[in-house]
């Protein structure tokens, strides 16, 4: 934990999840009958503070919001999960929102995000919360903000000896530079074919593109792979970490930050990076088997349950 304090700071946005239910999506033109629909809080950063916050870790987070009801709904969300807010809200824009289709036999999902306010998240309002950052064990950072502020963020971390995790989703290409601030690097199958050019759809697959994104830079690279479990390489080991089996899948959004903010809560708690790992897939297995995302986030005795029981960890 670098000698800070046990603190994990996060930069990201929130946006209002409106998650709709359906057997398919609607081709251009045409209009279905939903099975289901939601509207409660989402966005990367956001979930990923949730879910490390319900794991018992000191969490702030940074962003920007409009001044509206979803700004309420994020402050809400915040203060009940105990996580202290740093936010600017800019009555000139809007807080962020998110269409999510959920496939109602698969839960799997796709996704469109407009950041709202938070599109305009900049260096400066890192800046402004340095001291936050400087003073955490941990920073955690995604790429729904401008790019310019995770650089700023992970080199205000990097600088002061905070460990830097980067969660590059959405998927976009990241140059070498960036790389080279992250302490650990989690992008899934999507992302990691992306940021390297190559198919990753195996675990084979994963590590040799978790050793390609090593070789520009990246520290510990974490691979998440869905149902798959995750690839873990930390340049001198690969190992795959297997699923884990928590009941049937309802919906898939938000496993990935629910991931991350336990692999965080795990790191920042004294728990090798690999053990994380595996702590993380336990976390996001349950994640699954709820609709909604922060919602959905797991407390530490439903983690410690579930690794517990053989059975139904499938390992």
């Amino acid at each position: 934990m670098n000698g800070k304090n046990s603190h994990i700071s996060i930069l990201g946005i929130f946006v209002a999840d409106a998650a709709f239910r359906a057997s398919r999506p609607p081709r251009m033109g045409e209009t279905l009958i939903g099975l289901g629909f939601n509207l409660g809080p989402g966005g990367k950063g956001s979930n990923q503070a949730v879910a490390a916050a319900r794991l018992g870790a000191s969490v702030s987070f940074i962003s920007r919001l409009g001044d509206d009801a979803f700004a309420r709904l994020a402050i809400d969300l915040w203060d009940n999960e105990g996580i202290q807010a740093l936010v600017e809200h800019d009555s000139n824009s809007f807080t962020g929102a998110a269409y999510i289709y959920v496939d109602d036999q698969t839960g799997d999902n796709a996704i469109i995000v407009v950041p709202g306010a938070a599109s305009d998240v900049s260096e400066q309002d890192v800046e402004r919360h340095r001291n936050s950052i400087e003073g955490s064990s941990i920073f955690m950072t995604q790429l729904e903000t401008p790019v310019s502020a995770a650089r700023r963020g992970l080199r205000i971390a990097r600088e002061a000896g905070v460990t830097t995790i980067l969660n590059p989703a959405p998927a976009a290409p990241v140059d070498s530079q960036l790389l080279a601030l992250c302490d650990y690097l989690i992008p899934n199958e999507s992302e990691a074919s992306l940021l390297t050019g190559m198919d990753v759809v195996s675990p084979q697959d994963a590590g040799v593109a978790a050793t390609s994104l090593q070789e520009r830079g990246a520290g510990t690279v974490i691979i998440t792979l869905g149902e798959n479990g995750a690839m873990y390489c930390d340049g001198k080991v690969q190992v795959h970490v297997p699923p884990v089996r928590a009941g049937q899948v309802i919906e898939t959004t938000g496993a990935g930050d629910c991931f991350c903010g336990a692999f965080a809560w795990a790191l920042d708690a004294g728990v090798e990076p690999l053990e994380a790992t595996r702590y993380a897939c336990a976390a996001a297995a349950i994640s699954v088997t709820r609709p909604g995302t922060a919602p959905s986030m797991p407390t530490r005795k439903e983690i410690a349950a579930l690794r517990s029981n053989p059975v139904s960890n499938g390992e």
